[in-house]
């Protein structure tokens, strides 16, 4: 028994995690993993003064950043890390200078901390290779000291469990055994150490789709539970994910990724539409989570200065995507809870518009996807997506889409007729909703705004 129960901390009575899809910045896309800390804090200090406003309050160091940059040394290398006397991954001190002195990621995090945002990091699944190789002891986080139980002390050997690697990096990682105590001692180690640094996000990868490990999710879960720190809870990745999947663990973490690694590809964002309705039909969006809710994840949204997957350098090209194709994947993912990571000011102005939504449903008909929202404050939400090659004409029915069924009154038409709507990317306005909505659609994606508000008042 690692804990008894009165000494667990309660999520009752706090605020509620994630009660809105977690939103910020990571830094692989740009960087992958070579980011610095300098680096780091520049692009924390453009998220705070350009998207903290928009709802985009998370920092998050992606993975490796406990690897040497040195010579030999790679993604998939192994034996480079920087690990501490219990095998924990501690940040590489030449890229992270503040950390020297065991100071870990403490003093990173006082600075996003200051500018108003949540850190988070990355980490992998189980233990490093590293570790069970060099057979270093477990921290005992309650007594300080080596972890010790029937009268013996426990190693890395005893809980890596070498057939078990993680599938993308067999070099680097194992799961743990999480059915001795040694395991989740090990574990509970880890988040402990993350929860003193000041860390307010971790993205846990290796551990779901192709990847999935439900007993280290559900072990880190409880884990998280009793922590004095909240930590909202991410899983990565997500190639082969389904909805049955997902529900195995929605209600252990805050976030779980639903797809594999999204470029800056058009099949990459063709792709993301037949995921976002079957995670939409399943009714899995904003489930109860750890602490709070839990929201599938359509990974990262590469717009701005990017790298590419797996090098060893930092930002050197731009986003590949054209911009009819960067306004189809921008609106589409931010509207299915997306999070935003680099560059997003660029579209700063849809952000303003696309806080905090509620979705509908996504629908498909002749290559044609439509997806339609709530907005919190009254607003309506209307998508439309033409995935053919060809310019297309659109019209739609308003009684079909449901969108107006959250209005005081029973009659959509009646309700349509007080309404106007406008389009975002043209920014024209159409004056008053009709009947049916038509479009000769040669872009990728038209995005209406349909204005209810003065109607909704009136009816009160």
């Amino acid at each position: 028994m690692m804990w008894g129960l009165s000494e667990a901390p309660s999520f009752e009575n706090q605020e509620v995690q994630a009660n809105f899809p977690p939103r910020g910045w990571n830094s692989y896309d740009a960087f992958s993993w070579i980011i610095s800390e300098e680096e780091f804090l520049q692009n924390a200090e453009v998220v705070s003064q350009r998207l903290l406003s928009h709802g985009y309050q998370y920092v998050v160091v992606d993975f490796l950043w406990f690897r040497k940059k040195e010579k030999g040394s790679s993604i998939y290398a192994g034996g480079f890390d920087v690990i501490d006397e219990f095998g924990r991954m501690v940040p590489d001190p030449e890229r992270w200078p503040s950390s020297k002195g065991g100071n870990g990621f403490a003093e990173v995090a006082k600075k996003v901390h200051s500018m108003g945002l949540k850190f988070g990091i990355h980490v992998m699944r189980g233990i490093s290779k590293q570790a069970v190789n060099a057979n270093t002891p477990i921290l005992d986080v309650d007594k300080g000291s080596a972890y010790e139980e029937s009268g013996q002390q426990w190693r890395a050997k005893d809980i890596g469990m070498t057939n078990r690697p993680c599938g993308w990096m067999r070099e680097g990682f194992m799961s743990v055994n999480t059915k001795t105590g040694a395991g989740k001692a090990f574990l509970r180690s880890l988040y402990q150490q993350y929860a003193d640094w000041g860390v307010d996000f971790v993205k846990h990868d290796c551990v779901f789709g192709d990847d999935l490990d439900v007993d280290e999710i559900s072990t880190v879960s409880e884990i998280l539970k009793r922590l004095d720190h909240r930590i909202v809870y991410s899983l990565s990745p997500g190639t082969s994910a389904t909805p049955a999947m997902a529900k195995q663990v929605s209600s252990l973490v805050n976030m779980y990724r639903v797809t594999a690694d999204d470029w800056d590809r058009w099949d990459h964002v063709a792709a993301h539409f037949d995921v976002s309705r079957d995670f939409a039909a399943a009714n899995m969006t904003g489930a109860v989570g750890l602490g709070g809710k839990s929201w599938p994840d359509l990974d990262m949204l590469p717009l701005g200065w990017l790298t590419d997957p797996g090098v060893n350098e930092g930002p050197h090209r731009r986003c590949n995507l054209n911009l009819d194709e960067q306004r189809t994947q921008f609106p589409f993912i931010t509207e299915t809870k997306k999070d935003l990571k680099r560059s997003a000011s660029y579209f700063s102005r849809v952000l303003q518009k696309l806080k905090e939504l509620n979705p509908l449903k996504i629908a498909n008909s002749q290559g044609i996807r439509s997806w339609s929202a709530n907005g919190r404050t009254g607003e309506l939400y209307l998508s439309f997506f033409n995935l053919n090659s060809q310019e297309t004409t659109i019209t739609v029915r308003v009684s079909s889409l449901g969108l107006l069924n959250s209005l005081p009154v029973k009659n959509s038409t009646a309700a349509s007729s007080t309404c106007t709507y406008n389009e975002v990317w043209s920014r024209k306005e159409f004056g008053i909703l009709k009947e049916t909505i038509s479009q000769i659609q040669h872009l990728m994606v038209v995005l209406f705004v349909i204005d209810c508000k003065s109607f909704t008042r009136l009816s009160q």
